[in-house]
């Protein structure tokens, strides 16, 4: 899920340039999208992951969740694929997916007690009876985002090959519930650079564990990074997957 600014298409196609789909996070979901017949991808941005899931050999229903047009205009390029714009919040699906994942942290951007009652309870809602979810969210006391103020602006190209510079810094440090950060883009031939600001929730693990539960959801499985580690205090990662309670 992506900075309402991805809306816009100059930023849209930089997207994956900038945040390639790695290759930790596609060996860890690839394999449970690859087992499901049905697939709803929440925050799916450019597609990335259910192209790769195509690319793969999966052929059965996949659906991909966003809320940014820019963005789903570049994942249409794949037509075999379902698209549709919106969120858990705006979009209602029934008993419809073996597999709902959330990825690149999308489960974040979640930031009030109420949007995220109403995520979960739409998840539960469009899960099948042996339905799993999958996402991750990073653990609070890693703090990541004390490496989030570029020393160097990064270099990326846009399609016609002009720079653009990306600089990230943080705005308002852990209050001991969120964060806010920003990225400004400055592109060769803009008038002027453009500036996302974004606010994203940590959540520790036994929270998280309680909004699941409330939500009808049990933990199946829960590992500190993508390798499947054990979950410990100082893991990077709090990475789910969790199922229909019985």
């Amino acid at each position: 899920m992506v900075d309402r600014l991805y809306c816009d298409p100059r930023l849209a196609v930089l997207y994956d340039r900038l945040y390639p789909l790695a290759a930790h996070e596609c060996n860890f979901y690839l394999p449970m999208i690859m087992a499901a017949s049905s697939v709803l991808d929440v925050g799916c941005g450019t597609g990335a992951l259910l192209h790769a899931a195509r690319r793969a050999g999966h052929c059965g229903r996949l659906c991909g969740l966003d809320p940014a047009p820019a963005m789903l205009a570049l994942a249409g390029a794949w037509d075999d694929i379902e698209w549709r714009c919106g969120d858990l919040a705006s979009v209602r699906f029934a008993d419809e997916f073996d597999l709902i994942v959330m990825t690149g942290h999308a489960f974040q951007t979640l930031l009030e007690d109420r949007e995220l009652r109403t995520a979960l309870a739409a998840v539960r809602g469009a899960l099948r009876a042996q339905g799993r979810f999958a996402f991750e969210t990073r653990n609070p006391a890693a703090r990541a985002w004390e490496g989030w103020t570029s020393r160097q602006p990064a270099e990326i190209l846009d399609e016609a090959g002009a720079r653009v510079r990306v600089s990230r810094r943080l705005e308002t440090p852990f209050d001991g519930r969120t964060v806010v950060f920003s990225e400004t883009f400055a592109g060769e031939g803009w008038e002027q650079p453009l500036t996302s600001r974004s606010t994203l929730r940590f959540l520790e693990a036994t929270s998280l564990a309680r909004f699941l539960a409330e939500a009808g959801l049990a933990i199946e499985a829960q590992f500190g990074d993508f390798a499947r580690q054990p979950l410990t205090p100082a893991s990077p990662e709090i990475i789910t997957i969790a199922r229909l309670r019985a």
